[in-house]
């Protein structure tokens, strides 16, 4: 994620800023809800926290902080500052923690390695074609577009395998007993 921020803050790289705005939005958006932002209020502090990160790029220093400790204390410093304005000044700091620990805690961390496995079983269905633009998009972090030139298909065909494998994938996971597959 580093690499991102600093081509970001080199040649104000759009597809590497999108890639961290899908990245971190939805996961800042979560964090602020559970300090108690509502969720319009979380997905606007989150997007504020995006736009410093367009502007302020070239201040990230990676051997300071993770991108995502950067970004959830960007996130928690727009919260309070909110909090402050709406009780004159003096904000709840209880209600302001700091930024959650990226480590999940045990009983996730299980759950995570089992649907995992179950994952990586089900991956073992999809026909090659769709096998590799699945690792590309996911595990490289490859744009539909990035892996159309890659591969030199047409991006119409990249989205449609990606879009079938995410069938294949839902329906197996599904018939494994894994609920919320997607």
């Amino acid at each position: 994620m580093a690499e991102l921020v600093a081509r970001v803050a080199t040649n104000r790289d759009r597809e590497a800023f999108a890639a961290l705005f899908d990245h971190y939005v939805p996961r800042l958006s979560l964090y602020l809800q559970r300090l108690g932002a509502d969720h319009a209020l979380a997905e606007e502090i989150a997007q504020d926290a995006m736009v410093a990160l367009w502007r302020k790029a070239d201040q990230f220093d990676p051997a300071k902080s993770s991108v995502g400790t950067w970004l959830y204390r960007i996130a928690r410093n727009r919260r309070i500052d909110l909090l402050r304005r709406a009780h004159g000044g003096e904000a709840r700091l209880e209600a302001a923690a700091d930024p959650v620990d990226d480590r999940p805690r045990p009983d996730e961390a299980l759950a995570a390695s089992q649907r995992e496995t179950l994952v990586r079983r089900a991956m073992r269905v999809l026909p090659a074609e769709q096998l590799s633009l699945v690792k590309l998009a996911f595990y490289e972090g490859r744009s539909h577009s990035e892996i159309a030139s890659a591969t030199g298909l047409p991006l119409g065909t990249v989205k449609s395998r990606i879009r079938l494998a995410f069938g294949r994938l839902r329906r197996r996971l599904e018939d494994d007993g894994l609920r919320d597959a997607t």
